[in-house]
């Protein structure tokens, strides 16, 4: 038995996806507050006294119940009820609070103390695991920004809360020996909302103009994680911490007709030391000279911090062909803008926009990767058949490759479409190596291509790859609900369940991550758990009508046919009303209805239709019943996916 150890009343302790504040009485649950006091509470903190060891009753009794009047036994049971319920815990499924039967009950999770946010603790304490504090940020001296609305200020809690356990648990490490900035949004200071494609526009470009320094020693985050900072009073120190950088760049954009104003600042996050702070008073149409200038200074002041022993090569990256007017370039950045929604409505202003670019200068090569892009996506979020937009976004593809061969955006789209179109697995593995080779900090194309490993089940690599884009871009909800999708596909569900949960605690209403954990769930016999995601996240696909394919699969899993049948039912009276392709989860609905035939049927039609559907075909745990059917063997040959 383990040396009993006092807890000092200052110290904060973390088990699972809870943090314990034990002088201030109060638990977290990344990082939002749950409730629970009184006597509830007290049993955690008797119980985190002794982790992994027996608490009987009796020394609960002794400790908390002295009034010999108090029914001891109604209120011990009912306060470790509260206790489970708060931790999410159950007696059948205990993974905090083991019930000891008619002897007591003993913690046994891990425990683990978070000295960054301990108030005093003995020189001879364990080394920290977590790092930083979700408490109430304070402005800087330097930022200078408009006051944060009440919820932009619990998002931001939430999402320190998110970091400080994911660093703890399942998180991507920082590399070693390299630099990391962080550019962070530029103020727009126009006084008119309408400009902030503008702001935004020069933030992403100052990203890609620094990524494309030297990749090897210096990483910098990409533009979803920063854009979680945009109007943010929070300090460079926790930035620095929940980003894991060592230096940002901040600044701001005015705009007087044609005349543009940038300032800049280059800051170190350890103590908020400005390295470098310049004004910059331009004509609107030298911005894209500008930002190379600003780079320039940045590179220079890198290579002093690296100093001599340390040399800061000249990156081999041709930079990208400058539009031949600052017009296509002012629609490139409108079209990037509205892209970066990931709404059906955002592509479609987006598609229009690169469009216009294109029309102003014919031979801008990112207005043309621009537009693949959003075709490529189009399929996905519009529900329209690939057939009618793949090929436009192979032809923009190729178009800008012809151009300018060192886009590493059109490279991504184009091995997208090998993927998600052709089935074409090696094409696009060359792809997205080409791509990642020409720009190892498009965290995207990370992304993507290890979604395309694990869709040839190759889940070493998968992860590797992903950990990759989420060092690259590390509070991206897609990032991460797609490192969830990988260890899904692994049969890795519990950490899956945690992963796909930590997104939801930084975005409750993140749909694809609210479908795959019930996926996960289901997958684990957890079916009330899985049906429960439906209620709490009002699925609705993006015409308003609900998800009855997703609910049709659900209620099948869980033993409820006549359920199930009637979603079915549902989702065949919409179909057919609005001509719609299937959709992927229908097949999935068939299969557990034992229904494999239609499935079959369903999946020859997808393979015809050149559908998305189909590249989730050897991993997909929902299509283990059909695996041993001849019909879905020829599939997965015919998609290449065959072993």
């Amino acid at each position: 038995m383990s040396e009993k150890k006092s807890l000092s009343p200052s110290r904060v302790l973390r088990f699972g996806v809870f943090q314990v504040n034990l002088a201030a009485r109060e638990i977290r649950k990344h990082g939002v507050r749950v409730r629970l006091s009184g006597q509830p509470f007290c049993i955690l903190s008797i119980l985190l006294e002794k982790p992994g060891e027996v608490v009987t009753r009796e020394e609960m009794r002794e400790k908390l119940w002295t009034d010999t009047f108090v029914d001891f036994e109604h209120s011990l049971n009912s306060a470790i009820k509260k206790l489970r319920a708060a931790l999410g815990d159950s007696p059948e499924n205990s993974r905090y609070i083991e019930t000891i039967p008619r002897v007591g009950y003993r913690f046994v999770a891990p425990v683990e103390e978070d000295m960054g946010n301990a108030q005093s603790v003995p020189q001879s304490a364990p080394v920290p695991v977590g790092a930083g504090s979700a408490a109430e940020a304070v402005e800087p001296r330097h930022r200078r920004w408009p006051a944060l609305l009440g919820t932009s200020a619990v998002l931001i809690v939430v999402t320190a809360g998110y970091l400080m356990w994911s660093r703890a648990h399942d998180s991507p490490k920082a590399p070693g020996g390299r630099m990391t900035v962080a550019v962070l949004p530029f103020e727009n200071l126009t006084g008119d909302a309408g400009q902030e494609y503008l702001s935004d526009g020069l933030t992403e470009e100052m990203i890609a103009q620094i990524g494309r320094l030297d990749p090897e020693h210096l990483g910098v985050i990409a533009r979803t994680s920063v854009m979680h900072y945009k109007r943010g009073q929070v300090q460079l120190d926790q930035i620095g911490r929940e980003l894991g950088v060592q230096y940002v760049l901040e600044g701001s954009l005015r705009r007087d007709a044609d005349k543009v104003r940038i300032t800049a600042q280059f800051v170190q996050t350890k103590d908020q030391t400005p390295v470098w702070s310049r004004e910059y008073d331009r004509e609107l149409s030298s911005l894209l000279a500008l930002q190379g200038e600003i780079a320039q200074e940045i590179a220079d002041e890198i290579r002093l911090t690296l100093g001599p022993s340390r040399p800061f090569p000249a990156s081999d990256r041709k930079p990208a062909v400058a539009p031949s007017s600052y017009a296509a370039y002012d629609l490139y950045l409108k079209g990037r803008y509205f892209w970066n929604k990931r709404t059906r409505e955002g592509l479609q202003q987006a598609a229009e926009y690169f469009q216009q670019s294109i029309d102003k200068d014919p031979n801008y090569a990112r207005a043309y990767a621009g537009l693949a892009d959003t075709f490529a996506l189009m399929g996905s979020w519009s529900y329209a058949p690939q057939i009618e937009f793949m090929p436009k976004a192979r032809a923009a593809a190729l178009r800008a490759l012809q151009i300018d061969d060192g886009l590493a955006e059109a490279h991504t789209s184009l091995a997208l479409i090998a993927e998600n179109y052709d089935y074409d697995w090696q094409t696009a593995e060359r792809e997205f190596r080409r791509a990642i080779q020409l720009d190892p900090q498009y965290a995207t194309a990370h992304q993507w291509y290890a979604e395309c490993l694990s869709f040839q089940g190759r889940y070493a690599d998968a992860m590797a790859e992903s950990e990759r884009a989420r060092q690259l871009d590390p509070l991206s909800l897609i990032i991460a609900t797609d490192h969830g999708a990988i260890l899904y596909f692994a049969r890795q569900y519990d950490r899956a369940i945690d992963q796909f949960n930590a997104v939801l605690a930084m975005e409750p209403s993140f749909s694809r991550a609210q479908y795959l954990l019930s996926y996960a769930y289901t997958e684990k016999g957890m079916f009330s758990e899985a049906l429960a995601q439906e209620g709490a996240g009002k699925w609705h696909q993006s015409d308003g009508t609900p998800v009855w394919d997703v609910l049709a699969y659900l209620h099948a899993r869980s033993g409820h046919q006549a359920q199930a049948r009637s979603e079915m039912a549902k989702w065949e009276q919409r179909n057919r009303k609005h001509s719609w392709p299937s959709a992927d989860v229908i097949l999935m609905a068939y299969v557990a209805m034992d229904e494999k035939d239609k499935a079959l049927a369903l999946l020859d039609q997808s393979y015809q239709n050149h559908s998305i559907s189909l590249t989730t075909l050897k991993v997909e745990p929902a299509f283990d019943p059909l695996r041993g059917d001849p019909r879905f063997q020829d599939l997965l040959r015919r998609v290449g996916l065959a072993k």
